[in-house]
């Protein structure tokens, strides 16, 4: 059992794609996601992991950082604008706080290392999953604010109907800003809604993430991501005067 097959459809059709060139893995893994219902395919390289994105077309991807090719930070990088659609959970033997950092500022969702128990890993999928599926697909499914506009069913970011392509993290904060306009929130609302996950109080992150959103968000246009000194951010309008 090499973990290369496809099983049967999961819980509301979602499935997974398991990156690790460890086979042992693979098999515990894919057995361990079948069992509850995912429906599961695998990769053992970058490569391949990026023409099983295009074909299988997974919810989540469970990639492993030490590749034989190439790393699994380059394999989220390649996807480019897939990785909006596709959450991207790390797996990795290598727990220094930069790489934890790069994991998550280009687009990863959370940072799993080796060893790791079963239950847990399974948990997080299913919490991803939660929070990244698709918007309720009855009634008005569009955040708008200002020119700024968001679709849940979509996906789909503009402002003054310029298109914005968002990593999955960068379309969680927006989505999380777009949900509270011109209230403030605090760092640690923000950390507990979009991540979930307490990253060892590395504030970093956030302040990167809201470093990449106010490029894409508020580049040729006025601001409307506000720091709010010594609290945390608002989405609104600049004070002018």
């Amino acid at each position: 059992m090499n973990g290369s097959g496809q099983s049967g459809p999961g819980p509301n059709g979602q499935r997974v794609l398991v990156v690790d060139d460890e086979p042992n893995i693979v098999d515990v893994i894919t057995m361990a996601l079948r069992y509850q219902g995912f429906e599961v395919d695998s990769a053992a390289n970058g490569m391949d992991a990026i023409a099983k994105v295009a074909s299988f077309k997974p919810h989540l991807m469970l990639l492993d950082i030490m590749l034989p090719d190439m790393e699994g930070f380059d394999v989220a990088e390649r996807l480019g604008a897939q990785r909006s659609r596709t959450p991207i959970i790390f797996l990795t033997a290598r727990d220094a706080t930069e790489d934890k950092v790069r994991g998550l500022t280009i687009g990863g969702d959370d940072y799993v290392t080796k060893p790791f128990s079963l239950e847990e890993l399974i948990a997080r999928v299913r919490l991803i999953l939660r929070r990244t599926g698709d918007g309720d697909a009855d009634g008005d499914n569009r955040l708008t604010f200002e020119d700024l506009e968001l679709d849940e069913a979509t996906r789909e970011v503009s402002r003054d109907g310029r298109p914005i392509e968002l990593t999955a993290t960068e379309y969680r904060l927006l989505h999380y800003l777009l949900l509270n306009p011109r209230r403030v929130l605090t760092r640690q609302q923000i950390l507990d809604h979009v991540w979930e996950y307490d990253f060892d109080g590395d504030a970093r992150v956030l302040e990167t993430y809201i470093s990449y959103l106010r490029k894409k968000i508020d580049v040729d246009c006025d601001p409307l991501i506000q720091t709010v000194r010594g609290t945390g951010y608002a989405l609104r309008r600049a004070n002018k005067g």
